[in-house]
């Protein structure tokens, strides 16, 4: 406490307000995607395709629901706040045969309960790949009617099913659809299959729900394993399309060219649209989806959505699955990261530097930004984990190593 009270006092000499920062953190709700917990298997497939792979074989994954939902308690347990679960289509739990263009609120009743009972929230996204009617990574833009109807459905499915969640957890549901489509090679044609996309989505979206318990994004990527030349949904078509129809553009830090940053993308997206979507993964050469650390391009994306005031506009989404390392502990580094990044930004005097920045003080705005990289930030941060009833430091890898021994060697 002691420690805290020193990191607070000079955090307040340069203008920030500590135990403001720290209400506003524990407002916040990140989405953890319960896929890391089973590399992306699902329950009702038994690989993965679709442009996506998970590496490794690290002993102790989940293979069913109740292992699913019991290592996600003992991640959250270790994770400061209150946060959200988000859920693939094919994590329905049901007794029976149900093909994903049927889907239907009930057979996620089981994860409603589940996230009643801890207080969570759940956002959604419909799943278009490990299928036999996505085996030839094209989906919503299959130039095969019935094919491509089918995957409409599916999504008409999955957005009346995230608006469910809304409503029923009283927290507002994220729908994020993210399709593999494209070409191994150079395409013929690149504005067919975006015409096809482009009317399927408009099908899709025809169908009106309460903002207050649905809200709409779509996901752009640059490429996949097996559409290396082309994706029909690209950033710039994502983009346009979001804002012609007022839906939410969905940005995957693992999405882009190697030399661009989403963190630049930010300021720019909030200002011509009411909320923004992310999904926080870190690629390392392409789209590997590694676990978020607490490094740079981390900390200038909390530092955006501070500054534009966008905590309450903004989704936050983690998407990484790594099958080499144990599974709970990934879940936890990346969520504590992501909330280190939060609270690091919160900690800094935004308004100050805007005024210097304005000013063209340049010298000492990098003065200023030098210095405050060494402020006791992991004091705070200590503290914040201490309040909401987590371990601090590498406490929380303890349990998460008797956890391994206990239940994940066992399976």
């Amino acid at each position: 406490m002691s420690r805290f009270n020193e990191a607070k006092e000079m955090y307040q000499g340069i203008g920030v307000d500590v135990d403001a920062a720290l209400v506003k953190l524990g407002k916040v709700k990140v989405s953890m995607h319960c896929w890391q917990g089973d590399d992306v298997i699902g329950f009702d497939s038994k690989e993965l395709t679709g442009g996506i792979a998970a590496t490794g074989n690290y002993p102790g994954k989940a293979t069913n629901p109740d292992q699913l939902m019991a290592d996600m308690d003992k991640a959250m347990s270790l994770i400061p706040g209150k946060h959200k679960i988000n859920l693939h289509a094919s994590y329905a739990i049901t007794n029976e045969k149900v093909d994903r263009d049927k889907l239907e609120p009930k057979h996620f009743q089981t994860w409603v309960d589940y996230a009643k009972e801890r207080g969570l929230g759940l956002d959604f996204n419909p799943t278009l790949f490990s299928h036999p009617k996505a085996a030839d990574n094209l989906t919503l833009s299959n130039t095969d009617s019935s094919i491509r109807q089918f995957w409409i459905d599916h999504c008409k499915a999955s957005r009346k099913i995230a608006a469910y969640f809304g409503k029923e957890l009283g927290c507002t549901a994220l729908n994020n659809i993210w399709i593999p489509d494209g070409f191994k090679d150079i395409p013929a044609d690149r504005i067919g299959p975006r015409k096809q996309l482009k009317d399927a989505l408009d099908e899709i979206f025809q169908q009106k729900y309460d903002e207050k318990y649905l809200a709409d994004s779509v996901e752009s990527k640059v490429f996949g394993i097996g559409v290396e030349s082309y994706t029909v949904g690209s950033h710039e078509f994502y983009m346009n399309y979001a804002a012609k129809n007022n839906l939410l553009c969905l940005l995957d830090t693992g999405h882009f060219h190697p030399t661009e940053v989403v963190s630049d993308k930010i300021s720019s997206m909030l200002l011509f649209a009411d909320q923004l979507a992310l999904h926080v993964s870190r690629p390392v050469r392409w789209d590997s989806d590694h676990v978020i650390l607490f490094d740079e391009e981390l900390k200038e994306i909390a530092k955006e959505i501070v500054r534009c005031d966008a905590l309450e506009r903004v989704f936050i989404g983690l998407d990484f699955f790594d099958a080499s390392i144990n599974r709970i502990s990934a879940w936890v580094v990346g969520m504590r990261n992501i909330e280190k990044a939060l609270l690091y930004a919160l900690l800094m005097p935004n308004d100050a530097l805007k005024e210097m920045q304005d000013k063209k003080n340049f010298t000492e705005l990098m003065a200023t930004m030098e210095e405050i990289k060494t402020y006791p930030f992991g004091d705070v941060w200590d503290y914040y984990c201490e309040i909401q009833g987590v371990p601090q430091k590498k406490e929380w890898f303890r349990e998460v190593q008797k956890y391994e021994t206990e239940v994940l060697s066992k399976r």
